[in-house]
């Protein structure tokens, strides 16, 4: 496997990443932006918003308009083509805590996962929580719980199947997806052993997504690498970085182009204003399948 290089530079907390209509689009979480690049790393920003909100999970309506999880307000925004934004669900009613990463079904099922309690301001003890559905309509429920601080997800090509990282036990979960976008059959697709040199004893998957050959990548912050997991939880690749890993997304022309998304923060309360964060990308064998 090549060495990694520098993509894009400049971001505070580039996260979600999403290779969408030949184009990479990421939200800068801490920057409180979406951004989406060209081939050659030219920037355009999407949208822009408030200090008090940070723009999370990416995804898109059948009808082309763009979903935003609003971190900190728990919703969805809902942008249309000309940028245009309106609030398209409320998720207060389930999230007492901020919300977080997003997958959208090619049917307009938005799946949006949370962290279940206060992990800045650390009032509250951690424990299980809920993944949420948003429908096409805006409706929202319930689809899984039980879940330990869910954050990225990824879906097969055909829609059947919904991987969710469970950051709290440093595994990656899997449902089968029925035909009216309902979950069922929880199960674990694997357990992710820690870095041999990881700064605390876990492995928690942060961004994560698919190959064709049903492998997953997934950032590991606390390892400082992306390591790419067969079922079963046996890593195959593993990739080092300087800073944190956050999130990743296989796109290119072939989808053999793996964009990680990376910080030298990721801790809220303690965060600087200095921008930290870049974008680095390498060429893996295996394209990607699925979506993100």
């Amino acid at each position: 496997m090549e060495k990694t290089e520098v993509f894009a530079e400049g971001l505070h907390l580039p996260e979600c990443p999403r290779w969408h209509d030949g184009v990479l689009w990421i939200s800068d979480m801490w920057g409180n932006a979406v951004y989406r690049y060209d081939a050659d790393g030219s920037r355009h920003e999407v949208q822009r918003f408030d200090t008090d909100e940070d723009p999370g999970g990416l995804g898109w309506l059948p009808d082309g308009s763009l979903l935003v999880v609003g971190m900190e307000g728990r919703v969805v925004y809902r942008l249309d083509p000309s940028g245009a934004r309106e609030v398209h669900a409320d998720l207060k009613a389930h999230a007492p805590w901020q919300c977080n990463d997003m997958i959208v079904s090619a049917d307009g099922n938005a799946y949006v996962s949370q962290f279940g309690y206060d992990l800045w301001g650390g009032t509250t003890e951690r424990e299980t929580t809920e993944l949420l559905r948003v429908k096409a309509d805006g409706a929202v429920d319930v689809v899984a719980e039980d879940l330990s601080v869910p954050n990225g997800m990824a879906l097969s090509d055909d829609g059947s199947t919904l991987y969710v990282a469970e950051c709290g036990r440093s595994r990656v979960s899997c449902f089968d997806v029925e035909g009216n976008g309902a979950l069922r059959n929880g199960r674990v697709f694997g357990d992710l052993a820690p870095a041999a040199d990881a700064r605390i004893p876990v492995s928690p998957p942060d961004g994560i997504c698919l190959d064709e050959a049903g492998a997953i990548w997934a950032a590991d912050p606390i390892g400082r690498r992306v390591v790419r997991a067969e079922p079963g939880g046996r890593i195959t690749d593993e990739i080092p970085l300087d800073i944190d890993p956050l999130a990743v997304v296989l796109g290119g022309q072939d989808r053999r182009t793996l964009f990680i998304c990376a910080s030298g923060q990721h801790h809220k309360p303690a965060r600087v204003p200095e921008a930290m964060g870049r974008i680095d990308v390498v060429t893996v064998d295996v394209p990607g399948a699925g979506r993100p």
